[in-house]
């Protein structure tokens, strides 16, 4: 990666890491249809540091106000407390995408070339889950909000957000909809889904980051590294903000039409190609 190949990945990370159409799969998609290759599991990871500083700055009062929240409910013993609900969900929503996240380390040493990351694998994905998203559009009541999210409600996103290991799902796309299948408005659940999105996103970066540090970073590499960083980061803040002000007042469909879309225009160009290649 050269440093304007790495700009042109950050944003492509930023804006698709928070709204749910999945970063996994525009940063194979993108880079492969420009003629760059695949840049890898490690560098989109460390990418990710970008968005983590990103999520961590716009709801850092949001963060604080749980933790001190959760803290003094502790103390008095309050189990039944918003904050404390809030903060227990996602302290165990966040443990099913660890271990499948520790699974795949053990059990698929070489992630990079399985075909679970295979152009197809995330085209099939991508339709998977805008036919998901769609049902959820049609079937969720939308009348619960943030106050009423339970430790239970944490935990069935959290499963939902393990889905997002495989590439193409979308961790945001996979929350939000788990939100709105247990009755949650769109912008409650899509604020939830970045709260619980906080942990995972941050333990995913800093392993990459250091696995990364491990094996080596040239002089030569750095540089496209920061700056791939810090245009995730920017990007990642103008998403989130956008995405809970347009969730306000509008609905899903335009993110069930583009993935849909998506992934037939990847099937499409793999069978175009195999014909090709008769």
């Amino acid at each position: 990666m050269n440093w304007f190949q790495a700009a042109i990945l950050g944003i492509v990370q930023g804006l698709t890491e928070f709204l749910p159409i999945s970063s996994t799969a525009h940063l194979k998609v993108v880079p492969v249809a420009m003629g760059w290759g695949d840049p890898g599991v490690a560098f989109t990871a460390v990418l990710q540091l970008g968005s983590i500083a990103a999520i961590l700055w716009y709801f850092w009062s949001d963060l604080t106000q749980v933790t001190v929240g959760m803290t003094q409910a502790l103390m008095r013993s309050q189990y039944e407390s918003k904050d404390f609900r809030m903060g227990l969900g996602i302290i165990l929503g966040t443990i099913p995408i660890v271990i499948g996240g520790v699974l795949i380390k053990v059990l698929i040493p070489d992630f990079d070339r399985s075909p679970l990351r295979s152009m197809a694998a995330i085209a099939t994905a991508s339709i998977g889950m805008s036919l998901l998203l769609a049902f959820s559009e049609y079937v969720g009541k939308r009348k619960r909000t943030l106050d009423d999210i339970g430790t239970q409600d944490g935990i069935w996103m959290g499963f939902a957000q393990a889905l997002a290991l495989i590439p193409g799902v979308s961790r945001s796309g996979s929350t939000l909809t788990a939100g709105l299948f247990i009755g949650l408005e769109r912008a409650a659940a899509a604020r939830y889904s970045f709260l619980l999105g906080i942990p995972a996103i941050t333990i995913a970066g800093l392993v990459e980051l250091k696995t990364l540090l491990e094996v080596g970073v040239r002089g030569a590499e750095l540089l496209p590294l920061v700056i791939g960083v810090i245009t995730a980061a920017a990007s990642s803040y103008a998403a989130i903000a956008w995405l809970l002000r347009y969730l306000q007042n509008h609905n899903t469909w335009v993110f069930i039409w583009y993935r849909l879309g998506f992934g037939i225009a990847i099937l499409g160009a793999i069978a175009a190609n195999l014909v090709q290649n008769v």
